[in-house]
């Protein structure tokens, strides 16, 4: 064999030939995957010349594999979607049962006719599914709020049903155990906040204006928001990864076979505890806050701290300290009502209580930005 034929015969190759009614393709050497990109090739630069009748002759076929079938098959779709007829000749068995095999696997992976409709079927079908689900979790939501209002109102009717020792220790895990990181980030806060406001003011000539930017800002927005998401990524957390662990060991079962609500046991006594501490590490956040910020404005704008004071004084108005104040409530309940809900909803494995651990955090800070944002209009509105 010539040096032409032995490299036909070890790479692969077709050749065409009119015998006057149809196009013969010859097909010979090693049709593999290590040859794949070579034949590929070689099919493209084919020329058929319009032929409607082909006959794809397989006598000097040394070798064929799954790609160099799958190569083929996909040539012999395409001859077809120009309209030729296609047979093959000389094929073995073997070739035939491989050919016919990549028919019925590329019938099963061939795209639809109407891609386009496929594609807005699919993202119907998923957002669909994606409106029932979220439609389902608002509906649980809603109705473990209900439960939280009802446990509420009989606890006010009966106030001896309230855990005190769990309410008190509780308060003190949120609020006290807390104050040293919360009282370090907020006087950080009221640093930078300070550095950048008189950074910009400078500008203007008007850095004394700084302090009434630092109390408007920490007071209203800055000091309860960034309270929240502390309490939130510390708190929320730590409320879910306890009941979802109790979950995973069967303790609120239990709970519910002595006779015990867990609603009264685990989730008022969170509430209560979050509603109290809250507000006063909002307080304490303010003052730290306020006093990072005196410390840089006395040492950068060379004020006193006398001046501060005065000029604080004359910035916040009582209503501007309260609106603080008034939203710290609302976050402490949403925060502890989607904890102890991601809590109740583990089942089966630490993993859900990860996971459910995780969206406590993530629905707990989204609803605190969003309510922050709702209280934001409303008092725009108001003219607060």
């Amino acid at each position: 064999m010539d040096g032409e034929g032995s490299e036909r015969a070890e790479a692969g190759w077709a050749r065409g030939r009119f015998d006057g009614t149809a196009l013969v393709v010859t097909l010979g050497g090693r049709w593999t995957l290590a040859n794949a990109r070579s034949l590929e090739a070689t099919l493209a630069r084919l020329e058929t010349g319009g032929s409607k009748a082909m006959t794809l002759d397989m006598t000097k076929v040394a070798a064929i594999d799954s790609a160099g079938a799958w190569l083929l098959h996909r040539q012999i779709l395409r001859w077809q979607e120009a309209g030729s007829e296609i047979s093959l000749a000389n094929a073995s068995h073997a070739q035939t049962a491989l050919l016919a095999r990549m028919a019925i696997e590329g019938s099963e992976r061939r795209p639809l006719a109407r891609p386009a409709l496929g594609a807005l079927r699919e993202l119907a079908i998923r957002t669909g599914e994606a409106t029932v689900d979220f439609a389902a979790e608002a509906h649980a939501l809603v109705s473990f709020v209900g439960a939280v209002a009802t446990t509420w109102v009989r606890a006010l009717r009966r106030p001896g049903r309230v855990r005190l020792v769990s309410t008190v220790h509780h308060i003190e895990s949120i609020g006290i155990d807390a104050l040293p990181i919360m009282g370090l980030l907020a006087f950080l806060i009221g640093v930078v906040l300070a550095f950048q406001g008189a950074d910009q003011l400078r500008q203007y000539g008007a850095e004394v204006f700084t302090i009434n930017l630092l109390g408007v800002s920490v007071l209203r927005e800055i000091g309860v928001l960034i309270t929240a998401i502390m309490v939130a990524g510390r708190t929320g957390s730590a409320f879910a990864a306890e009941i979802g662990t109790m979950k995973v060991n069967q303790e609120v079962d239990a709970m519910r076979t002595l006779g015990l609500d867990p609603m009264e046991t685990l989730v008022l006594p969170r509430l209560i505890a979050l509603a109290i501490a809250l507000p006063m590490l909002v307080f304490y956040a303010d003052a730290m806050a306020l006093a990072g910020g005196a410390v840089m404005v006395i040492v950068g704008l060379d004020l006193s701290l006398a001046q501060f004071f005065e000029q604080l004084a004359g910035a916040v108005t009582l209503p501007t300290f309260a609106i603080g104040l008034i939203k710290a409530p609302v976050f402490a309940v949403l925060i502890g009502m989607v904890a102890c809900y991601e809590g109740l909803k583990v089942a089966g494995s630490a993993e859900s209580v990860g996971i459910h651990t995780t969206r406590s955090v993530v629905k707990s800070i989204f609803l605190v930005i969003v309510f922050d944002a709702g209280f934001s209009i409303l008092f725009s509105r108001l003219g607060i």
